[in-house]
């Protein structure tokens, strides 16, 4: 369930991996690896925020293409 605070809507990591189709593991490692960055946004518990934004990011580098070797 999304989170709007002050007219932003924010979504915890489980809603931008099932929107995007990326599992948990496949985050954190783009996120470790700095393939994407760290979400700029944490809630009071420490979860991570993304915006639309950057769920649109990851969308994109989740569907990239690239020509093989």
């Amino acid at each position: 369930m999304p989170i709007i605070v002050n007219g932003q809507t924010y979504y915890r990591t489980a809603e931008v991996c099932q929107m995007v189709g990326i599992s948990r593991t496949t985050l954190f490692r783009w996120l470790a690896e700095g393939i994407f960055n760290e979400a700029e946004y944490r809630d009071r518990r420490g979860w991570r925020l993304f915006t639309e934004d950057e769920i649109n990011k990851l969308k994109t580098e989740a569907h990239r293409v690239t020509r093989a070797g």
